[in-house]
């Protein structure tokens, strides 16, 4: 059993309410250099809907993750010979069209502009040539669209599901979508690593955490069309590739990364997971309906006494084990089993969960006459009559199955039972108790998912464990030398070349 510990986050998506708080902090941070205006490190998308960049689930299109050939992993966008004939140009390489070209102002034309009858406009110039540009693309371009068939029906999460069900979702009376924030999930199985020619990208080994580094970089490129999340960026300005450093600057000295401390909905929960690092590979090969089950046999219990000695064996601290113990990233995914990795079918195992949301009911039935909400003892529809179908979400997060997203929505709703008749009293105890029962859950057990979920403060929902950088590799070098860095890693800028 090879203990280690990583960094894992849970986003409920049933609290985002799309207001892009997370992205603006996350830009006005990390991104708003030259090179890198176009690079969203975190983004909400609107689903259904294509996503940024554009179709990025399409692989299509994008041969990113890994797949199985003659029972071995093997990474879909490159091989040893392919890393030498696409050295200088990749197939599968999203083109600025498929993000945007970034744009600004011409603000001289609307301050000096000559008195006349018209009201004067900043016209968009781009920032990559500095030419007047007519805007087409955005990085949330369809989320005024939002499940409207313009967007929404390319949207590669629709495969299997019926004509009646995609024409059904985009259907006025109908209409429905929700958000979908993203980040790098800093996998277990990371593609990107995996296809850097100059080993440049890293999975840091104390905290898991995946970084480039700047000075290594030769800017191939292999990794963006690797990562099947499309959240590795090449910035045109320096040469090299960059990508979401879940703010271990900050996370080193115990805060937040910025898109979590500004969100406003308060949907992100981080913590520390212990694993066994020894099964990854195996876990990688597992049949695609296995995926979600294997990964969570891979988290390890951190109260069990065996876990905690193969941790402490493996140099994990113990401040780490006890952050692990109190991880809410755990609970959601292990114990309570209603937090679901995203497109488990690449293979990556990535380490950020969602908690799949609860759509609303239909509001008319063609196979029978309309029921009223409230009806039939049934404040709180069937799962399986949500606007939003099943196989759909199953695609986004079940690895197309629909098992795995059944019992997390089931349970979340035998929750909202549960509180229905403590607050309201219109539901029997009984009722309430037989409904959490066929949800595998109890009144202790949806009370912890409520509190957490409702309730939490902010260190319950951020258990930041203590870095120790003192006892990382990084560190051997005179620690008052670096102190300034805050763990940055480099104090120039990088630049093209050697």
């Amino acid at each position: 059993m090879n203990v280690r510990s990583q960094i894992a986050m849970v986003f409920h998506l049933d609290k985002c309410i799309g207001c892009h708080t997370c992205s603006i902090a996350c830009k006005n941070v990390w991104t708003d250099r030259k090179g890198a205006e176009y690079m969203w490190w975190n983004n909400v998308e609107t689903k259904p809907g294509t996503g940024f960049p554009t179709a990025w689930e399409d692989q299509e299109k994008y041969n990113g993750g890994w797949e199985l050939h003659n029972g071995e992993l093997r990474l879909k966008s490159t091989s040893k010979t392919k890393t030498v004939l696409n050295i200088f140009h990749h197939p599968n390489m999203p083109t600025m069209d498929d993000y945007y070209e970034p744009w600004t102002y011409d603000y001289q034309n609307l301050f000096n502009a000559p008195e006349g009858p018209d009201q004067p406009t900043a016209v968009p110039i781009s920032t990559v040539t500095g030419e007047l540009i007519n805007i087409k693309a955005g990085p949330n371009w369809d989320d005024d669209l939002g499940g409207s068939k313009i967007y929404a029906a390319n949207d590669p999460n629709l495969d299997g599901l019926t004509a009646e069900q995609q024409n059904q979702l985009s259907a006025v009376e109908r209409l429905v979508f929700f958000y979908f924030p993203r980040i790098c999930n800093h996998c277990l199985n990371p593609a990107c690593v995996a296809a850097c020619p100059s080993g440049a990208i890293y999975k840091r080994g104390e905290d898991g955490i995946v970084l480039i580094d700047q000075n290594r970089c030769r800017g191939w490129r292999a990794c963006v069309p690797a990562c099947p999340y499309k959240k590795v960026y090449f910035n045109w300005h320096t040469g090299k590739s960059e990508k979401c450093i879940l703010c271990y600057p900050r996370l080193e000295t115990g805060q937040a990364p910025a898109c979590f401390h500004s969100c406003v909905g308060r949907i992100r929960y981080l913590g520390v997971l212990l694993y066994d690092a020894s099964k990854i590979e195996e876990v990688g090969k597992m049949p695609a309906d296995e995926l979600i089950e294997a990964q969570r046999e891979m988290i390890l219990d951190p109260h069990d006494p065996e876990v905690i000695a193969a941790a402490r064996a493996n140099g994990v601290h113990d401040s780490v084990i006890e952050s692990a113990q109190m991880s809410p990233v755990y609970k959601f995914v292990k114990v309570w089993k209603i937090a679901l990795p995203p497109h488990i079918e690449y293979r990556t195992l990535p380490m950020l969960f969602y908690v799949p949301p609860m759509a609303p009911v239909m509001s008319e039935r063609h196979n029978g006459p309309v029921r009223n909400i409230g009806e039939n003892d049934n404040l709180f529809h069937e799962i399986d009559e949500a606007r939003v179908p099943m196989k759909f979400l199953a695609n986004l997060f079940g690895g197309g199955h629909e098992a795995k997203v059944r019992y997390a929505l089931r349970k979340q709703k035998a929750v909202r039972w549960y509180r229905r008749s403590l607050t309201v009293g219109d539901v029997t105890k009984e009722l309430a108790d037989r409904i959490l029962a066929e949800a595998g859950s109890t009144r202790e057990e949806a009370e912890a998912i409520y509190r957490l979920t409702s309730l939490c403060t902010f260190d319950e929902r951020f258990v930041i464990p203590p870095m120790h950088r003192e006892e990382a590799i990084e560190m051997m070098e005179d620690p008052l030398e670096h102190k300034q860095n805050v763990g940055f890693g480099f104090l120039t800028g990088p630049k093209r070349g050697l």
